[in-house]
């Protein structure tokens, strides 16, 4: 048996940045991807967004790659609101996410962030998040698709 306890904040934006996460379908995709995730044996703490991305605070599975648990959610969740028509016109993510792992004492500071992306967003716009994100730890890509 492996011991693996990993914590990772994840990001990733629809594609194009189209603002179609809105109230009721971000809660209905944040409330699938969770599920989707149990079943995979993912464990999720944390999961919120915004009109134009999802921030999920999770475990790495032992099993999986940060880019395979990503493709797992990513995909999943995609194909399942374009079969129950959750959006019009459809869903589709970015190709391109963000995830960097998270110490133990900087937990509930991201639980904190990830549950107030409501007003977070009223003040700061998704694109200037993912900057500052990636400047945080040392990028200087902030190419945007």
């Amino acid at each position: 048996m492996a011991y693996v306890k990993i914590w990772i904040h994840g990001v990733w934006s629809t594609k194009y940045r189209s603002p179609i996460l809105k109230p009721p379908v971000l809660e209905k995709i944040c409330s699938h991807i969770r599920a989707n995730a149990r079943k995979k044996g993912i464990y999720i703490d944390r999961i919120n967004g915004y009109d134009d991305h999802i921030h999920v605070l999770m475990l790495l599975k032992s099993e999986y790659s940060i880019a395979k648990q990503m493709q797992l959610l990513k995909g999943e969740s995609a194909h399942w609101a374009n079969e129950t028509n959750l959006v019009k016109g459809g869903l589709e993510w970015g190709v391109k996410y963000f995830a960097a792992s998270v110490s133990k004492d900087k937990l509930d500071i991201v639980r904190r962030y990830i549950d107030n992306q409501q007003a977070h967003h009223q003040k700061q716009s998704f694109v200037e998040e993912y900057a500052n994100f990636l400047g945080n730890i040392g990028y200087d890509d902030v190419d945007f698709e």
